[in-house]
């Protein structure tokens, strides 16, 4: 006698958006964590190599802006799940979404370091900021303001990072 296959129950919550806003809305959230998660270990990465006369204090911002990504991949995750979408299961299914390039150097300088993560926090934004047209779209006024707290927070990010990175400017003496 053969034992029927068990069958998992689906992961189905209540939602009042139509399938294809549900679809297309995870799908954008799911890239944004992917990168999001990419970024928080690169902005880790860095933390943990910055070598230079900056140390302490690219060391202490690296940290915080680390902290500040993965304190929002559970909100990102959550969304996704709240809207009744499926969202990443493992690290393989964040390297297959993500579309921030990692970096495996073993030596980075620290303005380059400054450079990268500026830039892949502006492409994160910009990622961000058309999830949030398909948010209007699809009148998901919720996954819409969640992106809108992302974003500004994203531009901090990219605020201090360009600000570091400026070369001191000469005194008029």
């Amino acid at each position: 006698m053969t034992t029927p296959p068990k069958t998992s129950p689906r992961l189905k919550t209540p939602t009042d958006l139509k399938s294809n806003a549900t679809k297309d809305i995870a799908a954008a959230l799911n890239v944004i964590l992917a990168d999001t998660f990419a970024l928080y270990l690169k902005t880790k990465n860095f933390h943990w190599h910055v070598s230079g006369p900056n140390f302490r204090d690219y060391h202490l911002m690296f940290d915080e802006q680390a902290a500040e990504l993965f304190a929002s991949t559970d909100e990102l995750a959550e969304r996704v799940r709240k809207i009744g979408g499926n969202t990443l299961r493992s690290i393989g299914d964040i390297a297959r979404h993500q579309t921030l390039a990692d970096n495996d150097k073993p030596y980075v300088s620290a303005d380059d370091m400054l450079n990268e993560l500026r830039e892949d926090n502006q492409r994160t934004i910009e990622a961000m900021r058309e999830a949030h047209d398909l948010c209007d779209e699809h009148k998901d006024v919720a996954t819409a303001s969640l992106l809108e707290n992302f974003i500004d927070a994203a531009e901090k990010r990219v605020w201090f990072l360009y600000e570091t990175s400026r070369k001191a400017e000469p005194s008029g003496h």
